[in-house]
C-alpha cells in the first residue's frame, strides 16, 4: 500500500489527484487543503483543512497517516519550506526545497543563475533597489521594457510596456509602488513572439518533457483585459503547437536541462519535481520568460489526463533519482481547457458584476469532458463560487476542433453568473498566432 499526501486545493491539484487514483498500484490518497475542493475530497480517504504556512500541522497530518511521500501542488507551500519540513521527519516530496524553489519565488535568482552559468535565453536585465538608474536602463531597451516584482505574484504581477504602461514616467510610478512593498524591481527587455509552456519532470539530473501547451493570461476574448492566473490552454496531438518548430521545443528543453545542472552546481541539491519553463519563441529563437517550480494551472489539466505512464511510478523515480530509466508516455490527443469564472473575475470591486463572485452555480455532469474544481465552496445547499477561477473544463479529442467543441458544449450547461473565454482553442485565434510567428521569422530572415 502506497500512502500519498497531496498538498493543494485547486483544479491543478484535482487533476493531480485524479492521475494518482488512475495508478495501478494499491494506494491511499490523503489531502491537505486550505479550502475544501469537492473534487479532491471525493478522491481522498482523508482530508485536513489548514494553512499552507502551518508546517507543523502539515507534518502532523502526514506523520499520523504514515504517508510514503508528499506531492506538492501550488507554489505557496514550496515557498514556505514544506518540502524541507517533511524531509526532517523522514518524508520525501515531489517538489523542490525552499532554496531550489527560488527558481520561481525569486525572479532575480533565476535571471542571475542563467547569467552566471552562461545559459541561453536570458533577456537583458537589471535589478533595482531604488528608482535610480531605472529610467536610463529603460531608454536603452529598444524593444520596450518589462517590469516585475522579485517574488510571487500569482501570474498577475508582470507589467509590459505597451500593454500596462507607455512612458518611462508611468513605469517609474509602478516601480515605486513595488519598491514600497520591500521587493526589488526587475527590469528586463521586452520580447515579441508567442509564448508556450514546457512542463518537465526533473529528478535533479534527468529532465523529461511533457506536451507543449499554450496558456491564455488575458481575461477577455481576443487577448483583451487584465492578466489573470490563466483563462485556459490547449495542446495538440503531436505534442507541439501550431506556431512552433521541433527545434523550438528542443531549444526550450535544452535550456531547462542546463538550468537543472546549474541548480545542482549552485546549491549542491538535486531539484526533484516539476520544472516548468514559460518560454517565448521570437524571431531570433527561444527566450525564457520565467520558471515555475510546479505544474501550471491550467496547463496541468491539459497534460495529466493524457498521461499513460503510471503517475506513482513517475513520482518514485523523481524522488529516487531514476527518471533516466523511465519512458514517460502521453496519449496523442488534442486538449482544450477553458476556465469558468465569475462574471466579475478580474473586474473592479465596484463593477455591477462584482457580486457574482459569491454566487451559486449548477454544474451538470458531462461524460464528454473532464471537470476540475478550483476556487469553489461546497455548502449544504450546493456549490458557490469565490472571487477566483471556479471550474476547469477540458475537452479531449483526436483533433483540436473537436476538443474545443466538447469544452464549449459542456460550459453551456453550467448555470449561474459565469463567464469564460470562448475563443481559446479556436481556429481564428490560432491562425493569429501562426501569422504572428511567420511575420517575425520572415522579418528576421
Amino acid at each position: 500500500m502506497t500512502k500519498i499526501l497531496l498538498i493543494g486545493n485547486g483544479a491543478r491539484e484535482h487533476a493531480m489527484a485524479e492521475a494518482i487514483t488512475r495508478s495501478a498500484h494499491d494506494k491511499t490518497l490523503y489531502s491537505y487543503m486550505k479550502s475544501n475542493n469537492p473534487g479532491i475530497a471525493a478522491l481522498s480517504s482523508d482530508v485536513r483543512l489548514g494553512s499552507y504556512g502551518d508546517l507543523d500541522d502539515i507534518c502532523r497530518f502526514a506523520k499520523d497517516r504514515s504517508v510514503d511521500f508528499a506531492l506538492i501542488g501550488p507554489e505557496d507551500p514550496l515557498h514556505n519550506g514544506v518540502v524541507d519540513a517533511l524531509s526532517r521527519i523522514g518524508i520525501p516530496s515531489v517538489g523542490p526545497t525552499k532554496s531550489l524553489a527560488r527558481l520561481e519565488t525569486s525572479k532575480t535568482f533565476t535571471r542571475t543563475l542563467l547569467e552566471k552559468y552562461g545559459i541561453p535565453g536570458n533577456p537583458r536585465f537589471k535589478v533595482f533597489d531604488s528608482l535610480s538608474g531605472i529610467g536610463a536602463f529603460m531608454k536603452d531597451l529598444a524593444g520596450g521594457a518589462v517590469i516585475k516584482p522579485d517574488g510571487l505574484t500569482g501570474g498577475k504581477g508582470v507589467m509590459v510596456q505597451g500593454d500596462h504602461f507607455a512612458t518611462v514616467e508611468e513605469a517609474l510610478n509602478l516601480c515605486e509602488t513595488i519598491l514600497k512593498t520591500g521587493s526589488p524591481v526587475l527590469v528586463e527587455e521586452r520580447f515579441d513572439g508567442e509564448e508556450f509552456s514546457l512542463q518537465c519532470f526533473c529528478d535533479g539530473e534527468t529532465v523529461t518533457p511533457t506536451p507543449a501547451v499554450q496558456d491564455h493570461k488575458r481575461r477577455f476574448v481576443g487577448d483583451k483585459g487584465p492578466n489573470t492566473g490563466g483563462m485556459g490552454s490547449y495542446s495538440l496531438p503531436d505534442h507541439s503547437l501550431p506556431f512552433l518548430t521541433q527545434s523550438d521545443i528542443t531549444e526550450g528543453l535544452a535550456i531547462t536541462q542546463k538550468v537543472a545542472d546549474a541548480l545542482y552546481r549552485e546549491t549542491g541539491e538535486y531539484y526533484k519535481g516539476i520544472m516548468y519553463g514559460g518560454f517565448i519563441v521570437t524571431g531570433s529563437g527561444v527566450k525564457l520568460l520565467e520558471y515555475n517550480a510546479r505544474f501550471g494551472d491550467p496547463e496541468a489539466m491539459n497534460i495529466l489526463p493524457l498521461l499513460k505512464t503510471d503517475y506513482i511510478e513517475i513520482c518514485r523515480a523523481l524522488i529516487e533519482g531514476t527518471l533516466k530509466n523511465m519512458s514517460v508516455v502521453f496519449e496523442k490527443k488534442a486538449t482544450v481547457c477553458k476556465y469558468v469564472v465569475p462574471k466579475g473575475y478580474g473586474l473592479p470591486t465596484d463593477h455591477p458584476d462584482a457580486q457574482s463572485t459569491a454566487a451559486k452555480i449548477e454544474v451538470q455532469k458531462a461524460a464528454e469532458v473532464k471537470i476540475y474544481y478550483s476556487s469553489v465552496d461546497k455548502r449544504k445547499d450546493g456549490l458557490y463560487m469565490t472571487a477566483s477561477r471556479a471550474i476547469g473544463v477540458v475537452g479531449i479529442a483526436d483533433d483540436l476542433a473537436e476538443a474545443e467543441k466538447k469544452a464549449e458544449g459542456a460550459i453551456a450547461s453550467i448555470e449561474g453568473p459565469v463567464d469564460h473565454r470562448s475563443d481559446i482553442g479556436t481556429a481564428q485565434l490560432i491562425e493569429k498566432r501562426i501569422a504572428h510567428m511567420e511575420t517575425l521569422r520572415n522579418t528576421k530572415a
